[in-house]
């Protein structure tokens, strides 16, 4: 039996339809971000892992989850990427949207998939160090 890692990055199926390689490009960054912050000391209490669920959506089924009540602490990091904290877990579900003008840019350069979802989840990361007062990963 496996063990679920403390961050998962779940690309949407229509994205998952749209770009063939994101499945893996996910599975690749999830074990980087993981060991990254682990490295971090984000995992200090063993008997409390906190739980980040990173959601990669299309801009209309990120602007639908926006839209509905969430039980926990909402966090809107910018237009495009809103978290919910749910301390009593701990979790975090956060979603981010991949815009219309980053769809156009990655269905015209799909090479530039990789590293574009990397940084952008990378910077999402930070934010949700920053808001928790954990160190940043590098």
């Amino acid at each position: 039996m496996t063990e679920k890692l403390p961050i998962s990055i779940q690309p949407s199926n229509d994205l998952i339809t749209k770009f063939s390689k994101i499945k893996s490009v996910s599975n690749k960054l999830e074990a980087q971000f993981n060991f990254q912050t682990l490295t971090a000391n984000w995992y200090g209490d063993e008997d409390n892992i906190l739980l980040i669920n990173l959601y990669l959506e299309m801009s209309d089924f990120f602007d639908l989850e926006r839209a509905k009540v969430h039980q926990g602490e909402v966090s809107n990091f910018a237009d495009d990427v809103f978290s919910v904290y749910q301390k009593e877990l701990p979790q975090i579900n956060c979603f981010i949207a991949i815009t219309p003008a980053e769809l156009l840019l990655l269905e015209q350069q799909e090479k530039l998939l990789p590293i574009y979802i990397q940084k952008k989840l990378h910077k999402v990361l930070n934010l949700i160090a920053e808001e928790l007062k954990l160190f940043p990963i590098k």
